[in-house]
């Protein structure tokens, strides 16, 4: 299997290749059409920007993963350095680094694509098959709230408290260590992402991958791409090589995200009604921690056990939801916005910290538009997200759900990631987060879901 796995070691020159299709990305799109192409007999190409990285090179440290299996190393954001995108770039995608989590098409999305867009065909009843294909191969289950870890616990408990929905999540995971290193990719291959399903499915049936090959363009004539154009870029590199590998399909499919697919669309002089690149929704998080007495550790454990959506939907508003994080050390300095003493008071005291997200549905609103990809002069992916002021009012709302539950849930104070944190040590103290600044640049801001464009 691994015989049809090529990195830029492997080529010491240019070539080309033919074959009947060209998927651009292996995430779970591309793992997942990939998977189908070769089982029904047809000859397929994979490239993949990021490295070919199995569970002997995870180093599960953040310093290594965040080099080798994130976008831009780990700092992808918007141009303005508002929202933090937090992305994958490794064979397998995001469903490497990510949490596990798995969600169905909720009704409410469904409804509105088929509303807004036309798309009448995408029915809950329609789609019900291939969730359960899905489902079966990636062993998404539910997640028993016994196994949660602490950190997880507190979200639970403190949305009991206040009398709030939570559900267990599920996850792609087989006999899962619950080690928490879910985004350092798998040291034991439990976590059934794409790299260990579909992917290695497509590969013993005979798929070409090419790893640490970047596109540049797509070679295009009468409405038809000729020809997809990578260059090898080793690992360390920060530039690609002037080795190429040109690849002549049939058929091209487009599947490396919804930021990188877009700037290869403009790169390539392909934007015939002058939308491409427009429409980026990034489910923007924010989030609360909390510091408790007693011993949280929660950088281990599952990384994610449950959430509430009893704010998913809001009137006349943009909903949100409720999740817990992993709190690894790197990314907690993140996202704490202090500075000096009082951080290394925090860092000091992080096995005793818990952190609550509110994850916003953006896109529901009419006159949500959400962001832009475009290209700078330079050839660089530019992102624009505007924050709105429904968004700021949201920010606003979720931030105080997020204190209530935190407090609620036992911590002896909650603390916003403002840029001068807010510290509440009981609910006297909210009437804070309503003086408080909301919006880009006001306090840590993420994403981990990437959509649109």
């Amino acid at each position: 299997m691994t015989q049809n796995v090529i990195t830029a070691k492997d080529v010491i020159e240019s070539r080309i290749e033919e074959c009947d299709v060209c998927v651009i990305g292996s995430g779970a799109g591309g793992g997942t059409i990939a998977a189908n192409l070769t089982a029904a007999g047809k000859r397929v190409v994979m490239l993949e920007a990021g490295p070919y990285y199995t569970r002997k090179e995870f180093a599960l440290h953040e310093a290594a993963a965040f080099q080798n299996l994130y976008q831009e190393r780990g700092t992808r954001a918007t141009d303005d350095q508002a929202i933090t995108i937090m992305q994958g770039r490794n064979v397998g995608g995001g469903t490497t680094i990510n949490w596990t989590s798995c969600f169905r098409i909720p009704e409410r999305v469904l409804s509105l694509w088929r509303d807004r867009f036309g798309l009448k065909e995408l029915t809950t009843q329609r789609l019900k098959r291939f969730y359960g294909r899905t489902e079966k191969r990636l062993n998404i289950q539910t997640w028993p709230l016994a196994n949660a870890n602490a950190n997880n616990r507190k979200l639970i408990d403190g949305v009991h408290a206040l009398g709030y929905e939570v559900s267990p999540l599920r996850r792609n995971v087989l006999e899962c260590l619950n080690s928490g290193y879910c985004g350092f990719g798998c040291p034991a291959d439990r976590k059934q992402g794409m790299l260990v399903t579909t992917i290695s499915d497509a590969l013993k049936d005979g798929m070409r991958l090419y790893a640490e090959a970047p596109v540049q363009k797509l070679v295009h004539e009468k409405g038809k791409i000729k020809e997809v154009v990578a260059k090898m870029q080793p690992l360390r590199s920060n530039m690609p090589s002037s080795i190429s590998v040109r690849v002549r399909p049939k058929t091209v499919v487009l599947s490396a995200g919804a930021i990188n697919s877009p700037a290869l669309l403009l790169k390539s002089g392909l934007n015939v009604n002058n939308r491409v690149g427009q429409g980026l929704f990034l489910h923007p998080v924010v989030g609360v921690s909390g510091l408790y007495e007693e011993p949280v550790n929660g950088f281990y454990g599952a990384p994610q056990s449950a959430s509430s959506h009893e704010f998913i939907e809001r009137e006349d508003g943009i909903g949100f939801f409720l999740e817990s994080a992993p709190i690894h050390p790197a990314l907690s300095s993140v996202a704490f916005k202090d500075f000096g003493d009082n951080v290394l008071k925090l860092m000091s005291r992080l096995d005793h910290v818990g952190i609550m997200l509110a994850i916003h549905a953006d896109g529901f609103l009419p006159e949500d538009k959400g962001g832009s990809v475009k290209l700078h002069n330079d050839g660089r992916i530019g992102i624009s997200y505007p924050v709105s002021d429904k968004l700021k009012e949201a920010f606003k709302d979720a931030h105080d759900v997020l204190a209530q539950v935190t407090l609620k849930a036992g911590a002896q104070k909650a603390m916003t990631f403002h840029f001068d944190p807010i510290v509440l040590g009981s609910d006297a103290d909210r009437s804070k987060l309503q003086k408080a600044k909301y919006g880009a640049l006001e306090h840590a801001i993420f994403s981990a879901h990437q959509m649109g464009g």
